[in-house]
């Protein structure tokens, strides 16, 4: 076996799963980027046959990045595999199909009513298609954990049989305990007479907060790639946190006897960052690896030990995670091309239009506060990308809130050509401005999640505001914006959300159009 484990990535699918996360192509194709610079193995850039939008963004990034293995996700139907084929066409041999079929008994009665031969020809039947198109076919007997060790061997054998290179041996609903998932891994290393023809793969689910322990026990019983997402995003629990694995192989090389990845781990803080702002889903403050927590110390005996010798307290270098770097802030004196260096070094692959809307925005808060550091830049970025195509544009706000008044707030929007201006009241400040909004946009949405968060130090900081929203279509839409006043933030993050669901809405009558239903 290879003392190297693949690491891949489900970060643009399994992870944008998770309610609220959903994201346009330019928020994922910044998170493709990074995770080209960070080195990951695999991609799985989306489920092609679901929408439009995962088969363009699938699509794209298959054209766009040339480091990784590009995946796309399909069911053992026809037109699921057709889709996934033509999505990651354009990777060549860096393509590949992802193609999964439940086998445990509850999904065979209750989701298939289907018996265990005819299990076995869907998946051979769904890996040949997949391999007429592509060479490199995984395949994914879901719920795995679940399933008869006999018959998962039988189903195993079968799709490597028909042409499957890898297998993956999902806990799909994160049932599975260490011991015994170790076990099954085991079991069909000595069961499935050509299973040294495929790669094994595992991907867990954290529903019993057992993910990473469950992929790392399997690792060490012959599994060679571990599926997961950066910050553990996902449906439910979320998946295996892979920045957790992956700094576990490093730190205990003589644990796990050298097994390693390929990761560029100075990237892994920077990936964690770009994806809790592209997905609106913040990162707890004590995740392991990349929580604000993770190399703090407050306890005095802790601080002590940390001076006097740092491993006495640290079990790896904050630096190699790609904590601690050096920032040089920028002024409101600073010229474009120092703007769009920053955003080069920041990893940002900006168009001429989105660089001029990052620069006047740059402006408007260099006038506000002293230095705009890195953190800020992104912020600004973030709200570039994710109101790319917007249907409305804040102009202006103005809210007037006093202790023994009712508040109120005047909004004034662009729609193309059109302004639109609005004043209401409203039960605080960021009520107002969200009903000054609905008057004009006639489209009211329910706050569901309200988040603000400094995104740098000092009482000059940007307020960074994320919201969820249910536009009434159960739904729920995220919507993001930044300013150095919390009350515009948040009418701008609501507005983003307007602006997501607009083209959402948008999407759904083209595929229905074009179904000819």
């Amino acid at each position: 076996m290879s003392d190297q484990v693949i690491i891949f990535d489900t970060t643009l699918r399994d992870g944008e799963q998770c309610p609220g996360a959903s994201m346009n192509l330019r928020e994922k194709m910044e998170i493709a980027r990074q995770l080209e610079r960070l080195n990951v193995d695999v991609i799985e850039a989306g489920f092609p046959v679901i929408s439009d939008g995962d088969f363009e963004a699938v699509r794209t990034i298959a054209e766009e990045i040339k480091g990784p293995v590009i995946c796309g996700l399909a069911r053992c139907v026809a037109k699921d595999i057709d889709a996934a084929g033509a999505a990651v066409k354009a990777a060549a041999e860096r393509g590949r199909i992802h193609v999964f079929l439940a086998t445990s008994a509850i999904h065979r009665e209750f989701k298939l009513k289907k018996a265990e031969e005819e299990i076995i020809r869907m998946a051979v039947e769904g890996v040949k298609r997949a391999k007429a198109m592509v060479k490199d076919v995984e395949f994914s007997p879901e719920d795995a954990s679940r399933t008869e060790p006999e018959f998962l061997a039988k189903v195993v054998q079968a799709a490597i049989e028909a042409g499957a290179t890898t297998v993956n041996i999902p806990d799909t609903v994160g049932y599975a305990v260490p011991e015994q998932y170790a076990a099954l891994i085991s079991y069909l290393r000595g069961n499935v007479r050509n299973i040294d023809d495929a790669v094994i793969s595992v991907h867990c689910h954290d529903d019993l907060g057992l993910a990473v322990a469950n992929s790392l026990a399997a690792i060490k019983a012959g599994a060679r790639q571990v599926e997961g997402t950066f910050n553990g995003i996902g449906e439910r629990a979320g998946n295996c946190a892979l920045e957790e694995v992956v700094m576990t192989l490093k730190t205990r090389p003589d644990f796990y006897e050298g097994i390693d990845s390929g990761i560029v781990t100075r990237e892994i803080l920077k990936t964690s960052r770009l994806i809790a702002r592209m997905s609106g889903l913040q990162v707890a403050r004590s995740k392991a690896i990349v929580g604000e927590n993770a190399f703090a110390h407050s306890s005095g005996i802790h601080q002590d030990g940390i001076l006097k010798k740092r491993e006495t307290y640290e079990i790896m270098d904050p630096v190699e995670v790609g904590w601690g770097g050096t920032e040089l802030p920028l002024t409101k004196h600073s010229g474009r091309h120092a703007i769009v260096a920053r955003l080069e070094h920041l990893g940002f692959r900006l168009t001429d239009g989105e660089i001029e809307a990052v620069f006047t925005r740059f402006k408007e808060i260099g006038d506000k506060k002293k230095f705009v550091y890195d953190d800020d830049l992104s912020a600004l970025v973030d709200d570039s990308i994710g109101n790319a195509g917007e249907t409305f544009a804040l102009d202006y706000i103005r809210v007037v809130s006093e202790s023994l008044t009712i508040p109120s707030a005047t909004v004034r929007l662009k729609k193309g050509g059109e302004v639109l201006e609005n004043t209401s009241p409203g039960n605080g400040a960021v009520d107002a401005a969200m009903q000054a909004v609905d008057g004009i946009v006639d489209r009211k949405g329910v706050l569901a999640s309200y988040h603000v968060e400094a995104v740098t130090q000092g009482r000059d900081s940007l307020g960074e505001v994320t919201v969820k929203i249910d536009f009434g279509d159960g739904q729920l839409v995220t919507g993001k914006g930044a300013a150095t006043d919390v009350i515009e933030a948040s009418a701008r993050a609501y507005l983003n959300a307007i602006n997501r669901s607009v083209a959402l809405k948008q999407s759904a009558m083209r595929r229905f159009e074009s179904s000819g239903v």
